[in-house]
């Protein structure tokens, strides 16, 4: 197999602007105080207007919801209070229409402990643990007696009558399914890809082939990377498995696009991925590149003490960032792939609270024109903000990033008409919460800003996502860099600090497409960038 396994990408991507939805959060339909996949099907214009063509849609599928649907308990069923299986071919059938396309979120590494695999899995009788005429025996990871431990895998015992425990991979409710390992060194370890092992592939490949026939034109893969247990540096057995997984179902559809959460893409690309997410990651103070730029802080509601480059106090150069995202980009362009960035997502804090209107102005602003396939997480484009809430199915600290939709000043601020005490989430209750019609009516809004900039992404080539980029000016508060298709060169410069920058880039004609703050040009060609400022030269 080749290295240049993403070469054959469905063309679409190219042009696509991704927007996630949370679909218990997003609009509710029937006054039962969740959303549900009608209620997308009914906002699916008011995304096409604001600039996105594609959706990512947090999982779906049937389950009992104590990881919020990460915890699958049948995956080719639509968890009944979203729906069901025909409104989800009908949300296809809609996005389609409108020149959209549809990801859904694939969770292949665990399943719920009540999913009927498990269950079957479970019984004390080999001749029992069988679904549909098949056996799954060795569909999850179990032990060889109820004593054993994990070999340094969680694990829970107890639980079943099987004489086993069994390995997990996050929550209790979630038992890994089985990748096999590595290395065996246990009589209860499979190897990777040998023949137990193969047939979850081959499982997972049927589900991917379920939705896939039905319209859906690709999935998010939830801990890709963490399929083979106890692999090598650099996933060498999980990346043989994905391999294995893709030469079965591209083959029968090569339109579908599939996107990582590796964020890794010397990996996941190689893996076969089409894409990959540069995520949010700070480990005992320790930031990423990603989180360099918007969460640079152990106070994340503070504006104070944050070194966020796009925080206007923070002093903080974009040269630390770009050691790290460039070579990951690099990385990307050889195995024709793409890494993209998020605004925020489902387990990452919103920035509204710390961040001002001006900050994330800027920051989007430069987020959607770096390359890749951007992704724009739910009411990030209104400047939803974070709500400190108690956690509610799983979600801990993450749960209030996954409020309601606020759509205008109705009841619940628009998202559902039942009881307020009834909704999922409680809604943002201050006066001033934003709201699509505030932001729409507001010529000045963030929501303009975007829809501006993704009006314009789409209008030039040379800002999609292929496309070219290079580093024109890196040093202290000011960043520069190119965009570039064939002849077409686009140049974007910001300046999220409080003092003026001058960049020096050579052979600019001067035309401005787009500006935040009134950049202006030298005699000698460069820019000067005040204070907070963004510009978009052609």
């Amino acid at each position: 197999m080749q290295d240049n396994v993403c070469i054959h990408s469905p063309k679409w991507l190219d042009s696509a602007v991704f927007y996630e939805i949370y679909p218990q959060s997003f609009q509710d339909s029937n006054a039962d105080g969740i959303g549900d996949i009608p209620g997308i099907i009914q906002r699916l214009d008011y995304i096409h207007n604001l600039g996105c063509n594609a959706l990512w849609i947090n999982p779906c599928f049937d389950s009992p919801f104590k990881d919020a649907g990460y915890d699958v308990r049948d995956y080719t069923m639509v968890a009944p209070r979203y729906g069901t299986n025909d409104d989800l071919v009908a949300l296809f059938d809609e996005a389609h229409k409108r020149g959209m396309h549809v990801l859904l979120d694939l969770v292949p590494g665990h399943t719920s402990e009540e999913h009927a695999w498990f269950k079957a899995s479970a019984q004390p009788d080999e001749h029992d643990r069988t679904v549909g005429g098949k056996s799954v025996s060795e569909r999850y990871i179990w032990t060889n007696m109820w004593i054993a431990n994990g070999d340094g895998l969680p694990f829970i015992g107890g639980e079943a009558e099987r004489d086993g425990t069994y390995i997990l991979n996050f929550f209790k409710c979630q038992p890994a399914l089985n990748y096999g390992f590595a290395h065996p060194k246990r009589e209860w370890q499979k190897p990777a890809l040998g023949p137990d092992p193969t047939a979850t592939c081959d499982a997972m490949i049927d589900v991917m082939r379920f939705w896939l026939s039905r319209g859906a034109d690709g999935f998010r893969v939830d801990m890709a990377d963490s399929l083979v247990k106890q692999d090598d540096d650099g996933k060498p057995f999980t990346i043989k498995t994905w391999q294995y997984i893709f030469s079965k179902i591209r083959p029968e559809f090569p339109q579908a696009a599939f996107v990582s959460e590796w964020g890794r893409p010397y990996e996941s690309l190689k893996a076969g991925f089409d894409m990959d997410f540069y995520l949010d990651w700070r480990w005992d103070g320790n930031p990423n590149g990603y989180n360099m730029l918007l969460r640079n802080t152990d106070t994340p509601l503070c504006h104070d003490n944050d070194v966020s480059y796009f925080n206007a106090d923070s002093g903080t150069a974009i040269s630390d960032f770009l050691d790290q995202y460039v070579p990951q980009v690099r990385d990307a362009e050889r195995y024709h792939g793409l890494f993209n960035l998020i605004t925020c997502n489902h387990d990452t804090l919103r920035t509204a609270q710390r961040l001002t209107e001006r900050e994330r102005k800027l920051a989007y602003a430069t987020l959607l024109m770096l390359p890749g396939a951007p992704f724009i997480y739910y009411g990030d484009e209104l400047g939803m903000r974070y709500r400190p809430l108690p956690s509610k199915e799983g979600g801990y600290t993450r749960t209030g990033s996954r409020t309601p939709m606020q759509w205008d000043d109705g009841a619940n601020l628009g998202f559902s008409q039942t009881a307020a005490e009834a909704l999922y989430l409680p809604v943002d209750p201050a006066e001033d919460a934003p709201t699509v019609e505030r932001a729409m009516a507001n010529k000045d809004s963030l929501w303009h800003t975007i829809r501006s900039v993704l009006t314009l992404r789409a209008d030039e080539p040379a800002l999609h996502a292929y496309s070219g980029f290079d580093v024109l000016y890196g040093e202290g508060r000011a960043f520069a860099f190119s965009r570039s298709r064939g002849d077409e060169r686009i140049v974007i410069a910001v300046n999220p600090g409080r003092g003026t920058e001058q960049v020096p880039v050579e052979g600019l004609q001067g035309e401005t497409l787009f500006a935040i703050g009134g950049p202006t040009f030298n005699a000698d060609g460069g820019i000067m960038l005040p204070a907070q400022s963004f510009i978009m030269l052609k």
